[in-house]
């Protein structure tokens, strides 16, 4: 039987760059839904609410692409452990690029009425299940084609496609306001950014026809072809419900600073800046611009030294910056000057990025190949449902019932406990360590 074998270095190369690229574009069409919503989507879509419920309301249709995100997860998780990664990532960045460009030609409630909203909420629905099952594809495809000594860096190459759309994002929206009046920008400018979802298509057919399924798949399928016994193959999902469901509890955990942190930067921040601050939207625009810029090198190094110390001290790290550094953040923030937030938002994003960097990695080396795809998959998304979507709403709610920016900060802090506390509790997994981790996660 043929054993796993790494792909190439010159092919891997060309993986992680199409991966990256392929990345980048998924995470920026999820984005700017965060960004439209933020700025325009509340009269748009609900033009008889108040700026207060109309911010609410947008936002919790924000939070629908999150609650889909499991669901991806699930079903693209089961594709991917029995028919491949390949497939399942590439029919995932299909739905996000068909299901964005049609939110950029979607009328609004003065057209349609009540449909939009809806329809509304029924495209990011179908994000969400995209960008779900996405996230495990990209991880898979990078890690397992890389050798052991390099998984670290080579997912990070995914890891980076997040601040990288949210650069191509806020360019997008910079651009298309700047170059346009108030009103126009309103009534059709927004759209411009889901538009340019198209460009997605041309990295998809590049992976379809020039890369194949990742070596430690092809050997899970010459296994299962060699198998002499008649006993009919469990379902992923089930079993890396029954026998990892610690290491993808705990592996969500990992999640929560980075989430918390990073949803209050770049669309809760947003709002709270324009609508309560009173400042300028291309102010803060440029800022998480320059922020995600930083954190995209943060992320690679974290990867890269993942593989070198290890991946629990790095998110150890992050996360003990994240606890100390929840209320300062604030204390910066409502200030109401640009340049102390742009202090507040980079730092915050050093900590998370410090936490994100080795992640892709990380989850995938907790689960056993037959159930990778489900398991690492559960294991984001779940997250996705718990804090991330809900973290704007959560932060205009807080603020709205508390009037003081310090319950948000005793959230963040909250979300990067939590983070600390799963680091703490799971094994390492880089070298030697790597096949008793994931023989431990099955014994639980």
């Amino acid at each position: 039987m043929a054993t796993s074998t790494p792909t190439r270095p010159h092919s891997l190369g060309k993986l992680m760059a199409a991966g990256l690229i392929g990345s980048s574009i998924e995470w920026y069409d999820f984005f700017i839904y965060g960004t439209a919503a933020a700025l325009v989507f509340g009269p748009l879509f609900f033009p008889y609410a108040s700026p207060l419920i109309g911010t609410l309301l947008a936002f919790s249709t924000f939070w629908a692409g999150f609650i889909a995100r499991p669901i991806g997860g699930l079903v693209f998780g089961h594709i991917g452990d029995r028919v491949g990664r390949k497939p399942a990532l590439v029919t995932c960045l299909a739905i996000t690029g068909s299901a964005t460009f049609l939110i950029g030609v979607l009328p609004t409630a003065a057209t349609i009425g009540a449909a939009a909203p809806i329809l509304l909420v029924t495209l990011r629905f179908l994000q969400g299940i995209a960008v779900g099952g996405q996230w495990g594809g990209v991880t898979l495809l990078l890690t397992e084609s890389a050798r052991a000594r390099n998984r670290g860096l080579a997912g990070s190459f995914c890891q980076m496609g997040v601040p990288i759309g949210v650069i191509l994002g806020n360019v997008a929206f910079l651009v298309a306001s700047e170059s346009m009046s108030s009103a126009a920008f309103t009534a059709w400018g927004w759209r411009v950014p889901f538009l340019l979802s198209a460009l997605l298509f041309p990295v998809l057919a590049f992976i379809q026809l020039r890369f194949e399924d990742t070596p430690a798949f092809k050997e899970l399928q010459e296994k299962r072809a060699a198998a002499t016994t008649e006993k009919k193959e469990a379902s992923p999902l089930l079993t890396v419900i029954r026998t990892h469901w610690r290491p993808i509890l705990l592996g969500s955990g990992l999640l929560f600073a980075c989430n918390s942190i990073f949803y209050v930067s770049i669309s809760g921040l947003l709002d709270y800046g324009t609508r309560v601050l009173h400042l300028e939207r291309d102010g803060l625009l440029l800022f998480g611009l320059i922020s995600s810029a930083i954190n995209v090198g943060v992320i690679l190094l974290s990867g890269h030294f993942s593989d070198r110390i290890g991946r629990r001290p790095l998110i150890v790290a992050g996360a003990v910056l994240l606890v100390l550094w929840a209320f300062p953040f604030f204390w910066l923030v409502d200030t109401a000057s640009l340049a102390m937030i742009l202090v507040a938002v980079t730092i915050g994003g050093f900590g998370s990025s410090l936490v994100y960097g080795p992640l892709a990695a990380y989850l995938s080396e907790l689960f056993s190949p037959e159930v990778r795809y489900s398991g690492a998959s559960m294991a984001y998304q779940l997250a996705s449902i718990l804090v991330s979507g809900g973290t704007p709403f959560l932060m205009t709610a807080l603020l709205a019932a508390t009037g003081t920016s310090a319950s948000v900060s005793g959230f963040l802090a909250l979300m990067a406990l939590c983070t600390l506390g799963a680091a703490l509790l799971l094994p390492e997994t880089i070298g030697a360590k790597a096949r008793p981790a994931a023989v431990k996660a099955k014994s639980v």
